[in-house]
């Protein structure tokens, strides 16, 4: 096979190679991400129909390029606007994102560095600083000594990895007291549980038993006792949930824990959005059982202020969680060993370092401004709460546990908040969508970054009347 040179004039190093065209676009490049960072007013912005994307930025791939500045033209004056801002303060559609400025600027430091964060070998820096954060969130949640996970993408991968770790922890300890694996694995979770559990269960084919909440969408151990005595030995896994997506309410972790003594599961905690709050004193009360957990998840992109995207995934006994997820192959023999390998404890092998960012925020302002940020949140959802609450057209679905605000408008059917969603996102006051619960149609506000405020929501309340 003969393989021709490049064509003259185009050196095949031109894309890598210093050059006075790079300089001006690495330039470019940080002048707009200095802008954007340090902007007080971005605004919200909107989506906008593929036909009206296709007349303005359609034909930017060609044979030879666009060139630098006409394509980060095409994406500040086209693109960036036709994206909404998740870090607005009025972004309260299902759970937001308001990472740091620290956390965004050490982004743009990751993708420079080159780093490559899969294995202890090719990134022992980087997985040395994103195993301080792991340390740190454990011994929040009063893990033991030996825990120890990986950050992956976001939820769905976390709690599609802690339960594949589950069930292979159950069918290692059935093989090893000889017995027969049950013709179809269960795993128990409840009604309201985020739509990636069953979206795991699905990927891994087992069951799922779904255990009744109460009327707040909490669910009990009371609730899970007869589903774990019907299906018995089938259950390698009950997943509690601290903090649900649509009502911000925190299972009753401890209740359930409390079974382990009777049954043998493995107990997985979805703390995607909500065990941030954990980390306030003041609310720790509610999620009395964590500590129990064989393995949880807590997105930092969603309530620890870090960029996309990032879910922390613990286990209590990382080396079960190993013998999971360790992929084989003769090219990674030189991998083997003790090392710590974050690709050794998830559904992936490739990976950026995508705790890093954390690590830098929480490295330079410590876990108190952490606290601060979030508390702030909870007082602002709260006293948006008593808000709902005093005007005659509107209740609260629930009352306000940690830091989402769910409610109904008296008399409004789905066309009519649909039609107000749309309002807000036309007239630039919010983002705010739709959301259900037991087939109802309702609101919500989910407050995760601590620049929103009660006026600002207030506004948004007085487009309802």
């Amino acid at each position: 096979m003969s393989i021709s040179s490049a064509s003259p004039g185009h050196p095949p190093q031109r894309m890598h190679d210093h050059s006075p065209d790079l300089l001006a676009m690495v330039d470019n490049v940080i002048d707009y991400s200095r802008r954007r960072l340090i902007f007080d007013d971005v605004p919200l912005d909107k989506p906008q129909p593929e036909r009206e994307l296709r007349r303005l930025a359609s034909g930017s791939i060609t044979e030879d390029g666009i060139g630098a500045r006409r394509a980060l033209a095409m994406f500040e004056n086209v693109l960036a606007p036709a994206c909404l801002t998740v870090d607005h303060p009025e972004f309260l559609a299902f759970i937001p994102s308001a990472p740091s400025k620290a956390s965004i600027a050490f982004d743009l430091v990751v993708s420079a560095s080159s780093v490559y964060a899969g294995s202890w070998l090719e990134g022992s820096g980087a997985v040395f600083a994103e195993n301080e954060v792991l340390r740190a969130l454990a011994d929040e949640y009063g893990m033991p000594p030996e825990a120890g996970g990986a950050f992956v993408q976001g939820g769905t991968i976390g709690n599609l990895s802690a339960l594949v770790a589950a069930r292979d922890a159950r069918r290692r300890a059935f093989a090893a007291e000889g017995r027969e694996r049950p013709a179809r694995w269960v795993v128990i979770c409840s009604e309201e549980s985020h739509s990636s559990v069953r979206s795991a269960a699905e990927v891994m084919d087992v069951d799922v038993a779904v255990a009744e909440v109460d009327d707040d969408g909490r669910l009990h151990g009371e609730a899970v006792r007869p589903l774990l005595a019907e299906h018995g030995d089938a259950v390698f896994a009950v997943v509690a949930t601290a903090g649900l997506t649509n009502l911000g309410i925190v299972d009753d972790v401890a209740s359930i824990a409390a079974l382990k003594g009777e049954f043998d599961f493995w107990l997985h905690v979805d703390g995607a959005y909500g065990l941030a709050a954990a980390l306030l004193p003041e609310l720790r009360p509610l999620f009395a059982g964590i500590e129990a957990a064989d393995s949880l998840i807590v997105d930092p992109h969603k309530w620890l202020f870090a960029p996309f995207d990032a879910c922390a995934l613990l286990y209590r006994d990382p080396l079960g969680a190993r013998l999971a997820h360790t992929q084989k192959a003769g090219y990674l023999d030189t991998l083997e060993g003790d090392d710590w390998n974050p690709s050794d404890f998830a559904v992936q092998l490739s990976r950026r370092a995508r705790g890093l960012p954390l690590w830098y925020s929480l490295a330079t302002h410590g876990l108190g401004a952490y606290r601060d940020a979030i508390r702030e949140c909870v007082r602002v959802a709260h006293e948006i709460g008593e808000v709902v609450r005093s005007r005659p057209e509107l209740e609260l679905v629930v009352e306000p546990e940690l830091s989402v605000v769910a409610f109904r408008r008296l008399g409004w059917g789905r066309a009519e908040y649909d039609e107000w969603s749309q309002r807000l996102l036309d007239e630039q006051l919010g983002f705010v969508t739709t959301s259900s619960h037991r087939g109802e149609p309702i609101t919500r506000f989910a407050v995760v970054n601590p620049r929103t405020s009660v006026e600002g929501v207030t506004r948004i309340l007085d487009t309802m009347r």
